[in-house]
């Protein structure tokens, strides 16, 4: 077997192509998650170069995919999920038929991937739980000030963890309350609206709370206590804490302010085009999911308009005002 056909030497190969078609570094992890997976599996069963592996080979791969476990929930991984795996591994084949790796046909070629879910968003809160948490913040530290800084950023601008995590000193505008999201999913720059509040607590953070967590020169806005960037987890489980603080024992993190965010603006009147921008979704039906949540405001406008909505008074039976010709002639009779 030639180390030219090793799953090692093919799959440096691959992502070298992807760096330079300047793919982002957080999809190349993905992808290298993903296909690392797939080496794994097929391993444990002997199959040790890409000449080894067969159409059989793949969908007993799918097979497996479609019975694993979630090592964290112990539940079946999502269909979604699943489609992710099969699709890094239908890309990497199909680069490496283009390349003339392969001896024979592309393995992958025939793959059926699982048809895609339209699943709601995860959980978000009421205005009255997100104004709760907010409020549940100490704000007598440094970390305090910073925490409801970065709250009120995730919950104006429904901005993703890695967003945040990524934003700036020179990423604000002040005079025009405004925040550059640079590079975000799909390596897209997008401006959203901060809002007044937010940038007030940012504005205060910046001037009470961020000097005494600098340690060394750093542009990054939000910093821990020991003066980094956050790690992406790290935010994750101290927007948790607060979570659980306030009482809201449903699932999600910072994607729940998120939510919360699209899904309150929709409630207040906003059109999805709106909600699309600030979100930075590239097509907008992804945006449209956010529709199926607003349940409440459908229900409040169908019971007030909907002439079934609503119990009546049992109309009485039918009168015949106009008598027929044999009514007419018994009277007369």
């Amino acid at each position: 077997m030639s180390d030219r056909h090793t799953f090692e030497a093919s799959l440096s190969r691959y992502f070298l192509a992807l760096r330079i078609a300047n793919w982002s570094p957080q999809t190349l992890d993905r992808r290298r998650y993903s296909l690392g997976r797939f080496i794994a599996w097929a391993q444990d069963r002997g199959v040790e170069s890409i000449g080894d592996v067969t159409p059989e080979v793949v969908e007993a791969y799918r097979r497996s995919l479609f019975h694993a476990r979630n090592p964290r929930t112990e539940r079946p991984l999502r269909f979604a999920t699943q489609a992710s795996y099969l699709t890094a591994l239908k890309h990497w084949f199909g680069w490496l038929a283009e390349q003339g790796w392969l001896a024979g046909a592309d393995p992958t070629e025939k793959l059926q991937l699982p048809k895609a879910e339209r699943r709601l968003p995860a959980a978000y809160l009421s205005l009255n739980e997100v104004e709760t948490l907010l409020g549940i913040v100490d704000l007598s530290t440094p970390s305090g000030i910073r925490d409801r800084s970065m709250l009120e950023t995730l919950y104006a601008t429904g901005m993703r963890r890695a967003e945040l995590i990524a934003l700036n000193l020179d990423d604000i505008d002040r005079d025009l309350a405004l925040a550059v999201i640079r590079q975000g999913k799909g390596r897209k720059d997008r401006v959203v609206p901060l809002g007044r509040r937010a940038l007030g607590w940012l504005e205060k953070y910046l001037a009470d709370a961020r000097p005494a967590l600098l340690h060394d020169a750093s542009d990054a806005i939000y910093l821990t206590t020991r003066g980094n960037r956050f790690h992406p987890g790290n935010l994750t489980a101290l927007v948790r804490s607060y979570l659980d603080a306030a009482g809201i024992a449903r699932r999600g993190s910072c994607h729940m302010l998120r939510h919360t965010a699209a899904t309150l603006m929709l409630e207040g009147g906003a059109d999805l085009r709106s909600i699309q921008t600030l979100l930075g979704h590239e097509s907008l039906n992804t945006t449209q999911i956010y529709t199926h949540i607003t349940i409440q405001r459908l229900r409040e406008v169908h019971d007030k308009t909907h002439p079934g909505a609503k119990d009546r008074p049992a109309a009485p039976p039918p009168t015949d005002k106009n008598p027929s010709e044999d009514e007419k002639n018994g009277e007369q009779n």
